[in-house]
């Protein structure tokens, strides 16, 4: 799969991995140390994001650890199958996937916005391969509030006339989940952007806002109380919560509702940060993830 040559390739100076998943491809990185051999990071996109999002993280890692970054079936380099299950359920049995397929253990499991929820689901799955989990302004539970900016996005027709015909998603985030737009340099906006290129290409960022679930009666609502009533299970792993303070979306109450779900949690708040929380200030966040990976053993019951 090609995008147009742009500047943002520069920001991205990683080497392509696909696992088949029946007939579609799932795209990957596999960055670190001795041929991929390290401790591994795994870390989970949302949406409108893709790998993109963590190259600051990726390039700071790297020399130390291995780095494993999906993009989710619909996103960034993967295959975007036009009928497809685009559920919360399906990505996080393909993340498992990933996770039996490389052999994964003893992982660092970092996740941002939906990759939250997807990777949270995973480890569930696969506790006994996790060792550490990073949150950073996400959701997995029952929604309690679904923002007036995301509702609208959920109109019959409008809604998806918007999304895949104006790309109105992707492209208003890069204004409204950064607080300092100044982040947001053309070589970055080039590269959130590029893999929502056209009407098929963006099937994903429509599949995943509307997979949000408004009411109980929608299949993901039970995949949510699932795995927010199994949270507790995961307790007991270090865990650390970095929360951009000026996010919209997923605001401070859902930080409060993770804290109280994992009270021995390490919380790092980022006062002037959006949504996108790394974009902001990935500069302040590497050290933090550094510091965490150091001892974990002090963050376990």
């Amino acid at each position: 799969m090609s995008f147009p040559a742009t500047d943002w390739r520069s920001q991205y100076p990683f080497c392509s991995h696909h696992l088949q998943l029946d007939e579609l491809r799932y795209h990957y990185l596999d960055e670190g140390p001795n041929e991929g051999v390290g401790e591994p990071m795994v870390m989970v996109h949302g949406n409108p994001t893709w790998s993109f999002y963590w190259r600051n993280l990726i390039k700071a890692f790297r020399d130390s650890h291995r780095v494993v970054v999906p993009d989710h079936i619909g996103c960034g380099l993967s295959d975007k199958p036009q009928n497809y299950p685009y559920t919360l359920k399906q990505h996080v049995e393909n993340l498992v996937c990933l996770f039996d397929d490389l052999e994964l253990t003893n992982v660092t499991l970092l996740g941002h916005d939906w990759g939250g929820a997807i990777s949270l689901g995973a480890a569930l799955q696969r506790p006994d391969r996790i060792s550490r989990i990073v949150l950073f302004n996400t959701g997995a539970f029952r929604p309690h509030f679904i923002p007036f900016r995301i509702r609208i996005c959920r109109t019959p027709v409008l809604g998806t006339i918007a999304l895949r015909g104006l790309n109105l998603f992707a492209r208003a985030a890069i204004t409204m989940a950064v607080e300092d737009r100044n982040v947001m340099t053309p070589a970055v906006r080039g590269g959130l952007l590029a893999p929502y290129d056209s009407w098929a290409n963006r099937v994903g960022v429509n599949s995943f806002v509307r997979d949000i679930p408004l009411t109980k009666k929608h299949p993901t609502w039970r995949t949510l109380a699932d795995l927010e009533d199994g949270l507790p299970m995961l307790a007991d792993h270090a865990i650390k919560l970095i929360w951009g303070m000026k996010d919209w979306c997923f605001d401070t109450s859902c930080l409060e509702r993770f804290e109280a779900i994992f009270p021995a949690a390490d919380v790092s708040r980022i006062e002037d940060a959006g949504h996108y929380v790394i974009e902001d200030a990935h500069e302040r966040i590497v050290p933090l993830v550094r510091d965490f990976m150091g001892d974990s053993s002090s963050w376990r019951r």
